[in-house]
């Protein structure tokens, strides 16, 4: 069942487009999360969506029925933003409860609704508190809490661990995917924070310039990035990415120059003509050091040790236009800078990207692998 859907969305703020035209449906009981570099048009987005924005063109649709001219509070939304807006005179079950006060509800219903919202959230011990007294996690739980009281159809928030120091940004994570898991609503939410996305998201929708890039679960998007940019912006550190010249395509394997060295990649390249420039791509998990002479010559420019995990960056020897190469190793590596070494990768584990910077399918490599 749908619950949110957008049609032909579109917004611009004078002559910026915001949105271009965005079509998408979120799923009941769905955590979907928008996320995308500054001034993609995700908080637009979501803001379109609780009725603070209104759309140039398009409908927005909400359990069937559009709500285009409906104001946000006959929405059945609640909104959560990274600021928290909580009213600093009132404690915390003030805060909570103030908007099922102004809807006039009984005082037992709304002290009942506070309760329960409290007891999920583990404020209960904070509710005759003022803002002031709380840390920045627990006036985030408040600002949830308000949230919760008000049962919507659908949460909405924007970024709302922007201001959280990086250790309780993780905590909150956590916190945010067990509040999903309890209550089973409709989750919409806007981050910048790819690590937020792949950690909490059912579905994540990356948006570039207004538009969206691709739609897909964290794995999908990550193991089959449909474009280049989804490929840079998903994954941390991003995909290595090599230019190369294609030599030859089938069905199941294409070759491809690297500067002097050929490259096997496990896709249908058939659609690119011979001679064209493309794109290869490989994550740093998947990049290997060679022990003969075959592979693509680098040098050790600087090792990353981070404990558990290191990241070796390199600089190749023969492509100076190229990016640096980053492999991911053990949590010790004996790689001094300065040091020469082959690196290779494993042709069903490289992407290869058009001169638009479309991906090759990888499916029927990949079915074959599996056989």
């Amino acid at each position: 069942m749908t619950i949110v859907s957008l049609t032909g969305a579109t917004k611009a703020f004078g002559a910026t487009e915001v949105l271009r035209g965005i079509d998408l449906e979120t799923r009941a009981g769905e955590f979907l999360v928008l996320v995308g570099p500054s001034g993609c048009g995700k908080s637009t987005l979501l803001r379109a969506i609780a009725g603070l924005e209104d759309l140039d063109a398009g409908d927005v649709r909400i359990g069937g029925v559009t709500v285009n001219d409906r104001s946000p509070s006959d929405r059945g939304i609640a909104m959560v933003f990274q600021s928290y807006a909580l009213y600093p005179h009132m404690t915390v079950a003030e805060n909570m409860g103030f908007a099922l006060k102004l809807a006039k509800l009984p005082r037992a219903e709304i002290d009942a609704a506070v309760a329960r919202a409290a007891d999920t959230l583990g404020i209960a011990h904070l509710l005759d508190r003022r803002p002031a007294a709380l840390s920045g996690g627990q006036r985030q739980r408040v600002a949830i809490g308000r949230a919760i009281v008000r049962e919507p159809k659908v949460f909405l928030f924007d970024e709302p661990l922007s201001n959280l120091d990086a250790a309780l940004r993780v905590k909150m994570r956590y916190e945010f995917a067990a509040l999903h898991r309890a209550l089973g609503t409709t989750m919409i939410y806007v981050t910048h924070d790819q690590a937020e996305a792949m950690t909490l998201a059912d579905r994540i929708v990356v948006l570039n310039g207004g538009r969206v890039e691709q739609i897909g679960t964290p794995m999908e998007l990550y193991e089959a990035p449909a474009n280049l940019f989804v490929a840079g912006f998903i994954g941390s550190p991003a995909m290595n990415r090599l230019p190369g010249t294609l030599v030859s395509a089938t069905a199941d394997m294409a070759m491809v120059r690297v500067g002097d060295r050929m490259v096997q990649v496990a896709v249908d390249a058939r659609a690119a003509p011979v001679g064209s420039a493309v794109t290869i791509g490989v994550r740093p998990e998947q990049l290997r050091v060679a022990n003969g002479p075959d592979g693509l010559p680098a040098r050790v420019r600087f090792v990353e040790m981070l404990g558990g995990t290191s990241y070796v960056h390199y600089d190749l020897a023969d492509i100076a236009s190229a990016e640096p190469l980053v492999r991911q190793a053990g949590g010790s590596v004996g790689d001094p800078i300065g040091d020469d070494a082959m690196l290779t990768m494993a042709p069903e584990h490289v992407h290869l990207f058009d001169a638009e910077g479309r991906a090759f399918d990888r499916r029927r490599m990949a079915t074959r692998s599996a056989a």
